[in-house]
């Protein structure tokens, strides 16, 4: 019976998936150091990777590492034919396994390459509490629902006590063919999707039953690409919390590992106490993400670069002002018929943040008429921030100028807001007037590229106010020079927690905690 919230008070646990932390030392003494360290981050078992070990001597290592862990231990000895660091003999690598289980430990990992040799070398009795995991990791991709559930049986026949298959996500979508089996396996299983494109299988592994999942000690410091810290998984994703009801959420966009958005949200999430994840998801196609991910419990996303138009493409319908803009920042699947409703906050999210900031240096103007009035208004970019900042102005009674790498674009977007189009070699001789605005809602200084800007500081002298989309790094160069310059500026931060306010309030239903999702933004700019 899947467990209500009724049932649950904050911080008690909705699923029963562990937290494995990999541990990869050179020495036992490192090795015991680490074990430590991953019980106090919150672990609930170690994975002892003895293939990392320089002159490892069975007996007496494995002996001082079962008896020392303060956690349950699993022990991996990987050989480099299944993606470890062991090169040696075959019997010998068996024979350290064999030894671990009689030990003590608590698990141990064979491959399934080898692991009817192995079952057939265990004496009759075999330590009861002892399990044995059998894996299969496939680091070129993953494979169809049909040859995964072969590859569970083949496990299966082995006697596996576990069964673990790693694959590797080429594309999210693959991630689904892994929860498809995870659901519907009658055994214990681990089931995780290597690489950036596989980090919800490693998140979702809680709601959909895994029976463990691997957390880092620190960041890059992984045993297979894509594991997130301990530190994450509780901290930033609320891992505990998930259950097989809840709701997924996430902001869709291709990069997204900088997003600040997962950390807002969730805190948000566990704040509010509402049953819901919020996932960095990286998209190559939002289509086929959108047909793949149809359930009602993938209820609603935020987009980002570069996929607020083709997001706007795949809603079943689009509210007026997203329409109008023709990109969508916000997505929910309407929980009485399952149709996909696009939204743009973002221009609501940004505009305010600029009057504001124009309202704080001018002294106060009537609230009835907006400081952006008659003011020139340089818009960077016609993507989908540029469109949604270009319609903003235009709504305020600003004299909107779009500037874009390409001419026709920039001219597309210009006439539908009654502006004018300049190219961007065009842009820094551009000053009909001192005191213009400018907003940039390209990509151009995000991070790595810090030093990158579109505009000389030269130019920068002729506006009053400069707006930055782009929020890591919170100060861009652009924003910088625009200070040195005399300009007013406003981060790209601002857009993004007024936008976000307002998306909360659309997946929760509750009000956004808005005093706690500035803290958690000041904490982590």
């Amino acid at each position: 019976m899947p467990i209500t919230d009724l049932q649950i008070g904050d911080g008690a646990q909705r699923n029963s998936t562990l937290i494995c932390v990999p541990i990869m030392a050179e020495s036992v003494d490192q090795m015991l150091v680490q074990m430590r360290k991953a019980k106090e981050v919150g672990g609930d078992l170690v994975e002892v990777r003895v293939d990392f070990l320089k002159n490892f001597v069975p007996r007496q290592d494995l002996d001082i590492l079962i008896k020392q862990a303060p956690l349950p231990t699993l022990f991996t000895f990987r050989p480099r034919w299944e993606g470890g660091q062991y090169d040696g003999d075959e019997s010998k690598r068996q024979e350290a396994l064999r030894l671990a289980l009689e030990l003590g430990a608590d698990y141990v990992d064979i491959e399934l390459k080898v692991a009817h040799d192995f079952f057939n070398s265990l004496p009759g009795e075999r330590p009861e509490n002892a399990k044995i995991i059998v894996s299969s990791h496939n680091y070129e991709s993953t494979p169809s629902v049909e040859e995964l559930g072969d590859l569970v049986a083949r496990i299966q026949a082995t006697g596996a006590d576990i069964v673990k298959i790693a694959t590797t996500a080429l594309d999210i979508i693959d991630n689904a063919r892994m929860f498809q089996i995870l659901v519907h396996s009658q055994v214990p299983m681990i089931a995780l999707v290597m690489g950036e494109r596989g980090l919800m299988s490693r998140i979702l592994a809680a709601k959909f039953g895994g029976y463990l999942t691997f957390g880092s000690l620190e960041a890059g410091v992984v045993s297979a690409p894509g594991q997130p810290t301990v530190k994450e998984l509780l901290d930033i994703y609320n891992l505990r919390r998930i259950g097989p009801d809840t709701k997924v959420y996430g902001v869709i966009g291709n990069p997204i590992s900088h997003s600040k958005s997962p950390l807002l949200y969730n805190a948000s999430f566990r704040s509010t106490s509402f049953n819901g994840i919020y996932l960095p998801l990286l998209v190559d196609n939002v289509s086929n993400f959108l047909t793949t991910y149809s359930s009602p419990d993938f209820a609603g996303y935020s987009y980002t670069i570069p996929h607020k138009e083709s997001g706007l493409k795949c809603c079943d319908e689009v509210d007026p002002i997203a329409k109008g803009i023709e990109a969508i920042n916000c997505m929910i699947r309407r929980p009485t018929d399952g149709k996909l409703v696009g939204y743009n906050f973002d221009y609501i999210g940004a505009i305010a943040a600029i009057e504001e900031g124009l309202r704080a240096s001018n002294g106060a103007t009537p609230e009835s008429r907006s400081p952006l009035a008659g003011k020139i208004f340089v818009v960077i970019g016609a993507g989908g921030a540029g469109k949604a900042l270009a319609y903003g102005g235009y709504e305020k009674g600003a004299r909107v100028v779009v500037a874009n790498r390409t001419y026709d674009k920039a001219a597309e977007l210009a006439s539908k807001v009654g502006g004018q189009a300049l190219t961007l070699a065009e842009l820094n001789d551009f000053h009909p007037e001192e005191g213009m605005i400018l907003v940039n809602t390209t990509s151009v200084g995000m991070e790595p590229k810090i030093e990158e800007t579109l505009v000389s500081k030269e130019a920068l002298k002729h506006y009053s106010l400069v707006f930055d989309t782009v929020y890591a790094p919170k100060l861009t160069r652009l924003l910088r020079e625009a200070h040195e310059s005399g300009a007013i500026i406003v981060y790209g931060t601002e857009m993004l927690v007024n936008q976000l306010f307002i998306q909360i309030e659309m997946f929760t239903g509750m009000p956004a905690p808005k005093q706690l999702i500035r803290e958690v933004l000041a904490r982590n700019t």
